[in-house]
């Protein structure tokens, strides 16, 4: 890895993705399972064709606040440098927002949440 770790990222779509980590960090990342207790998964349609290249779909999930205090979403947790942040900023479009957001195992984390809910 060039550079060091300065961020957790929490992924649960994508960006878990063996293509996607490849195309976006030019590395494969190490992870640690986790889950974001409160949230539940939708899906929207990508419509950019890069995110659509590099992920080989156009149905991505989303993130939504729940009311059920059962649901938590699974996903893994990275360690990633400041470049990949932005990095993965470009790869979002614009119906997620990146957001601070407490695992369940307590780390502290960005997500990225749909645009209204952060």
């Amino acid at each position: 890895m060039t550079g060091t770790a300065h961020h957790q990222l929490f992924s649960y779509g994508t960006l878990q993705s063996r293509e996607v980590q490849l195309a976006r960090f030019g590395r494969l990342l190490e992870g640690t399972p986790d889950a974001l207790p409160g949230y539940r998964i939708t899906y929207i349609e990508i419509t950019d064709p890069e995110v659509i290249a590099a992920s080989g779909t156009d149905r991505h999930p989303l993130l939504v606040a729940s009311s059920e205090q059962s649901d938590a979403v699974e996903g893994t947790v990275f360690a990633i440098t400041d470049g990949e942040l932005a990095s993965a900023d470009d790869y979002e479009v614009d119906d997620y927002a990146r957001t601070r957001v407490v695992l369940r195992s307590g780390t502290k984390a960005w997500a990225y949440l749909g645009a209204q809910a952060g």
